[in-house]
């Protein structure tokens, strides 16, 4: 329907006029709720998605709010699976074997608020297996989007035969599933785009990164065959003095800047990121996603003055919690390029994990991992001083995240 401009609406009566304001707020509704039901809400960060199904099957027209719910212990579902029995399992997360003695954290489930929405409780390694049998799955990110990728490994392994093992080739590792002729790998790219923090084995931070915030296509070609892509792109963005380059390393005629404090590289890397998808990606075959910001939990906290996450066993049960470390500003770069994208016809769906992972203070390893570097005996005795408060245990959060990611990929 056209509706009329706005000289002509003026000369309607005061009712005529405040049923042209309702007809244009249902059409703005009907236009953000257009695809798959999601709406947009920045100021509580919420994005509606798919019922979930216990059992693998199409749910029903109602739609459900994955992210909006509250933390249940539950110590007869929970956990999925047993840290020493996941082959996959890597040092950074695995929290049980280095010492931690409250196991509670690998209880707690998430429970949706509507009566008739429900996460698959009962992960099925074997439905996601044949649900993405022929096809290939990359986690493309940062460790905390490895931390997620390794919880994945470990939910799906029990429906694995014998012959099982992970490989390498450069940055990406990946398990492929002989049976089911299906990869589901990992990418390491934190910034998404090319920087100094690239390398796998070597990708020291603490002088700060250089990002070529307008070069992808290294690290995309790794990606373009991939049937499902899930991105993250925050915690180096948020933690590190950055430089940003024009040109290649080492070419001396290269030009660069060095930036402190500022998302703009942010966003001009995200732009890059979205003409590569633009440019490359078969809208047709393959299956978008961006998780949300992962919270750290350091210092400068509300439940306690001048807490982290150490000792800390009990989540946060306050809903609506929102940590002093986790930014909207920098969560809004991302949906506003999220939403650009749609615009252009490329659909990426949110999965908007903050809320529910701000509350799971008690999930972070803190002390209790293998860490990458010796620390002294000063902060030995000064636990809070070097205790792991962003990547989060296994069994645990990540889980969750997985089982919500399940349900979109099953209900797809």
């Amino acid at each position: 329907m056209t509706l009329p401009t706005y000289e002509n609406s003026r000369k309607l009566p005061h009712i005529a006029g405040l049923i042209l304001i309702v007809i244009a707020f249902v059409v703005t509704v009907l236009h953000l709720t257009r695809n798959n039901g999601y709406v947009v809400h920045l100021d509580q960060q919420v994005f509606v998605g798919p019922t979930g199904s216990n059992d693998g099957n199409k749910s029903t027209n109602r739609r459900c709010d994955l992210f909006s719910g509250k933390w249940v212990y539950d110590d007869v579902s929970y956990p999925l699976y047993k840290e020493k029995e996941c082959s996959f399992m890597e040092n950074g997360f695995a929290c049980e074997k280095y010492g931690r003695q409250d196991l509670k954290y690998q209880n707690w489930r998430w429970q949706l608020h509507h009566d008739h929405c429900e996460l698959p409780s009962m992960f099925n390694g074997t439905t996601l297996l044949e649900k993405i049998k022929g096809k290939k799955l990359i986690y493309v990110g940062d460790s905390l989007l490895r931390n997620q990728w390794r919880s994945m490994l470990c939910l799906i392994e029990s429906s694995l035969s014998s012959n099982k093992s992970l490989k390498t080739a450069g940055n990406l590792a990946y398990l492929h599933a002989n049976e089911y002729n299906a990869s589901i790998g990992f990418y390491w790219s934190p910034m998404l785009v090319a920087s100094s923090g690239d390398n796998v084995d070597t990708h020291e931070s603490s002088r700060g990164i250089t990002v070529r915030v307008e070069s992808i296509e290294e690290h995309g070609r790794h990606w373009l065959d991939a049937d499902i892509l899930i991105f993250d792109a925050f915690a180096w963005w948020m933690g590190h003095k950055l430089t940003i380059l024009w040109g290649s390393f080492g070419n001396p005629n290269a030009t660069q800047k060095k930036l402190d404090k500022s998302l703009r590289p942010l966003e001009m890397a995200l732009s890059t990121w979205s003409d590569w998808l633009e440019m490359n990606i078969n809208r047709t075959r393959t299956k978008l996603f961006f998780m949300s910001l992962s919270p750290f939990h350091y210092t400068g906290e509300t439940w306690e003055e001048k807490q982290n996450c150490y000792n800390q066993t009990e989540p946060i049960l306050k809903e609506g919690y929102w940590g002093a470390a986790t930014s909207r500003v920098v969560m809004r770069i991302v949906e506003s390029t999220i939403r650009k994208l749609e615009k252009r016809g490329v659909k990426v769906e949110y999965l908007n994990i903050t809320h529910l992972s701000d509350n799971r203070k008690d999930a972070h390893p803190s002390i209790y991992r293998k860490f990458p570097y010796m620390i002294s005996a000063e902060r030995l005795a000064n636990p809070k001083s070097y205790s792991d408060c962003m990547h989060w245990c296994l069994p645990g959060l990540p889980d969750v995240w997985n089982q919500i990611l399940y349900s979109y990929i099953i209900n797809s």
